[in-house]
């Protein structure tokens, strides 16, 4: 498995009762676009470049990003322990569709970031979860500077031409120059 061909779902959380559903967090918008989810890829925390691929029997969600997992051949308890902290992946190719002025952070790495004030800044280098906020990593004048990812911020994606359009407030930059 190439994970740079993967997604990462969510992972399992434990085992839920006896006859071998896990409940999972997934990390989604909206769990209820998961329902009739087919596969998914698991890799074991002690594994986890060897991920294998689960049937998936059921999904029931249970809140805004927890499901019920039934997973083919795991029937009891004990099958499902094991599975407990495992990572799920699913293909890019099967990420669900986004609005037109939406996008994933995967697809945006290495678009020109374009300051509707500014101009052009540097690279969009790579993105961080926080528990805060996620924020988006970008190069300027040899400083990573971090960008939160917010609808007020970032503006759109072209993604003909590759470029990131945000509107930056001021003297963000300025917090990283140090000016």
């Amino acid at each position: 498995m190439n994970l740079d061909e993967y997604y990462q779902l969510g992972t399992v959380v434990k085992p839920h009762g006896l006859r071998g559903m896990v409940v999972a967090f997934l990390d989604v918008d909206d769990v209820n676009d998961y329902r009739k989810l087919k596969s998914v890829w698991l890799a074991m925390p002690t594994a986890p470049d060897q991920a294998r691929e689960y049937t998936v029997e059921r999904v029931q969600p249970q809140s805004a990003d927890r499901v019920l997992l039934k997973l083919k051949d795991i029937d009891r308890i004990e099958d499902a322990e094991p599975l407990r902290n495992a990572v799920l992946y699913r293909p890019l190719a099967e990420l669900p569709p986004l609005a037109e002025d939406q996008f994933y952070f995967h697809d945006v790495i290495g678009y020109t970031v374009i300051d509707e004030t500014l101009g052009e800044l540097g690279i969009v280098e790579t993105f961080y979860e926080l528990p805060q906020q996620d924020v988006m990593s970008m190069r300027y004048k040899d400083q990573e500077v971090l960008i939160p990812v917010a609808d007020e911020l970032i503006s759109r994606a072209d993604q003909s031409a590759k470029k990131l359009y945000v509107n930056l407030p001021e003297g963000l930059l300025d917090i990283y120059l140090g000016s």
